[in-house]
């Protein structure tokens, strides 16, 4: 989304006057689109947490236009790795993220410092060797839709799992906004649960077998979320 000047002062709680002056002292992230400035709320948002520059509450809203793709379209995007390298959970997160799709002004170095720092407060894995690593404030990285890359490892590694086995298969969310976040996080937790999509990850089944699979799950979840949406007689 490209916010204008006015968007920008507004969001970060200054005038407009300071927004031209951060401009000016180039300081401030902004492009140049036919001879006017706009803003990219990820952006922004870093760097206002950079700087510690108090934020309005609307930086946190969700653009009204904002699309969330069903799983099989983040999957896609993210891709379907086989025989991922790493011994241990830094390196095995290290390869994920060296193997993500993502666009060449990512800093993929600090996305894996943040991997690792959300693992520090809690192992990421959900059991049955399955683990979804993911950041705790996905608004701030720079890609354009949601992504999701499952990774197959080339060995088993420890990931502190409540029932002890190791994980050998990563789910690794990429967001731009937080309500995608949550959403592609959700479908993964419904349809790692006996589904024939699970069945499809277990068997570490081809790439168009897992996104079949993923397009029945997002077909099951809309077919249940229109029934709970009709209203009772």
């Amino acid at each position: 989304m490209r916010l204008r000047v006015r968007d920008a002062a507004e969001l970060l709680n200054v005038s407009e006057k300071t927004i031209y002056r951060w401009i000016a002292r180039k300081i401030l992230p902004v492009h140049r689109v036919n001879e006017q400035y706009r803003f990219n709320r990820a952006e922004l948002l870093e760097w206002a947490s950079a700087e510690r520059i108090s934020i309005s509450p609307k930086m946190l809203e969700e653009p009204e236009d904002a699309e969330i793709p069903t799983l099989a379209e983040a999957l896609r995007a993210g891709g379907i790795h086989y025989r991922v390298g790493g011994t241990d959970k830094p390196s095995a997160l290290r390869h994920v993220v060296e193997v993500l799709p993502l666009p060449g002004e990512v800093d993929r170095e600090f996305l894996l410092q943040v991997l690792l720092a959300r693992e520090s407060v809690g192992s990421t894995a959900i059991g049955a060797g399955i683990a979804i690593p993911h950041v705790r404030n996905p608004i701030t990285l720079h890609v354009a839709q949601p992504i999701v890359a499952l990774c197959f490892l080339e060995h088993g590694i420890d990931f502190q799992a409540m029932d002890g086995r190791p994980v050998h298969t990563l789910f690794t969310i990429v967001s731009p906004t937080i309500r995608a976040h949550l959403n592609l996080l959700s479908k993964l937790a419904y349809g790692l649960k006996g589904l024939p999509f699970a069945e499809a990850v277990a068997a570490q089944a081809s790439r168009e077998e897992i996104f079949q699979a993923a397009m029945m799950l997002d077909e099951r979840i809309a077919a249940t979320t229109s029934a709970m949406a009709e209203p009772r007689a």
